[in-house]
């Protein structure tokens, strides 16, 4: 039987754990309503990588599912309370500015930095043991560069739309 200091441990693991399958569940969501209102001139590129975006959170979901197992947790379902929150005002945002490539991107970015935000609070974490955390900075690192992506693309098509002013 297991001490009360090592289950302890374990579940705020999977708390930590649980915290970023929920954030990736919300990644996975905004980005599948963000190719839903993708018009068919951005179609083009936009559906491409946000498809590569919700395949790398189902990715890395499987690899954080794994670790909860591992630790006899229960792995989270849902999304976080803020990421619903989220996606709520970017319905209202979309329809009030009737959508387009920079409403688009821009609340792609917002989430990218969410998601970023999320990760960072769980490095934070006192007890990660070395494996899970080499996971989560590796898992960063590509979101990272993801949010790099987004934030290219929305400054260029804000470039291209002063241009065109």
């Amino acid at each position: 039987m297991e001490n009360i200091e090592e289950y302890e441990k374990k579940e705020a693991l999977t708390d930590v754990i649980n915290d970023l399958i929920k954030i990736n569940n919300d990644r996975i969501e905004g980005y599948e309503k963000a190719m839903a209102e993708i018009n068919e001139e951005d179609e083009k590129d936009l559906k491409p990588l946000f498809a590569g975006m919700v395949e790398e959170s189902k990715q890395f979901k499987t690899e954080l599912e794994a670790i909860v197992i591992v630790n006899d947790g229960e792995i989270a379902k849902g999304a976080l309370v803020t990421g619903k929150l989220y996606r709520a005002w970017m319905g209202v945002k979309s329809i009030l500015t009737r959508g387009g490539r920079r409403t688009i991107l821009s609340s792609c970015e917002t989430g990218e930095a969410a998601v970023g935000d999320a990760y960072k609070q769980a490095l934070e974490s006192k007890d990660l043991p070395d494996g899970v955390k080499l996971l989560i900075e590796e898992q960063q690192s590509m979101l990272k560069a993801s949010q790099d992506t987004i934030r290219e693309l929305l400054e260029k098509t804000v470039a291209e739309a002063e241009q065109r002013n």
